[in-house]
């Protein structure tokens, strides 16, 4: 079973198995539509699409970030129609660092399944590999996955202000700049969580976008937490959706526990009462 990375060499073998679903989680959030254009035009075989905003999210609401966490039981029909089932292995990627893929994992694992992995270095790495894409869409037999969310595995605004009164870590993935306020192309505000230490998902990955081992992981994320348990650290980004890279990347080290800011920046700021930071 395969629960956090996976190599193209690896599952280069199970592309056509019925126990595997290979999930393409290719998104850009300037241009939508742009990942599904991609999927059409050329994916790893038997793979089938998920689309970031339809299916790996709810509607925004006047509360809300950007990605709110999608319902459980509507995400559960729709792997169901994808043919998932209790058993089967499930293989998330996108076109290179896993900054989407990751979030499709965590839902997973949320949801109460394990097997489920993210592939190393994106479609980039598959084809690196010389292993062949094709357009063909995918014919398989719906089944019935039940979701069995855990409630714990992520905070809402108000408990993450909680936890950072009690002395929680609160990791935000964002890239430096805009973490310090100096730049914000997608949210209305810029700025960041007072309390919050940036550590860019960029950290995790080498400079061929594949994760880095697991105790260079580890040291990277023992400077970042500075002595914080990984019990009490909290990953956010933008929306919600990066920050399940930190998670992976966690899980990589050997570091569980950490809990998912699921409305992260883009929900922070909805309130003006909201202290901001900036650097």
């Amino acid at each position: 079973m395969f629960t956090t990375l996976i190599s193209a060499a690896d599952l280069a073998p199970h592309t056509s198995a019925s126990n595997w679903l290979i999930v393409d989680c290719r998104f850009d959030l300037a241009e939508p539509e742009s990942g599904e254009r991609a999927y059409r035009e050329g994916h790893i075989p038997g793979a089938v699409y998920a689309h970031l905003d339809r299916d790996l999210s709810s509607p925004i609401t006047p509360e809300s970030g950007r990605h709110p966490l999608p319902d459980p039981d509507r995400l559960a029909q729709r792997l169901g129609e994808w043919g998932m089932s209790p058993a089967t292995q499930v293989i998330a990627y996108d076109a290179d660092t896993g900054a989407f893929a990751a979030r499709l994992w965590w839902l997973l694992r949320w949801m109460g399944h394990e097997a489920v992995a993210v592939l190393d270095g994106g479609l980039r790495a598959w084809k690196e590999a010389d292993l062949p894409t094709t357009t063909e869409l995918p014919k398989r037999t719906a089944t019935r996955f039940v979701a069995r969310p855990d409630r714990d595995a992520w905070l809402s605004t108000d408990e993450v202000t909680e936890k950072l009164s009690a002395g929680w870590r609160l990791l935000d993935a964002r890239a430096p700049e805009r973490f310090a306020g100096k730049t914000e192309p997608i949210d209305p505000v810029a700025g960041h969580v007072p309390g919050a230490v940036n550590h860019p998902l960029a950290l995790n990955l080498s400079a061929q976008g594949r994760f880095l081992s697991a105790d260079e992981l580890r040291a990277r994320y023992a400077n970042s937490q500075a002595g914080v348990a990984d019990e009490r650290t909290i990953a956010m980004c933008g929306s919600g959706v990066t920050a399940c890279h930190l998670l992976l990347a966690m899980e990589i080290a050997g570091k569980r526990g950490g809990r998912l800011y699921a409305g992260s920046w883009s929900e922070w700021i909805k309130d003006p009462s909201r202290p901001v930071a900036t650097e």
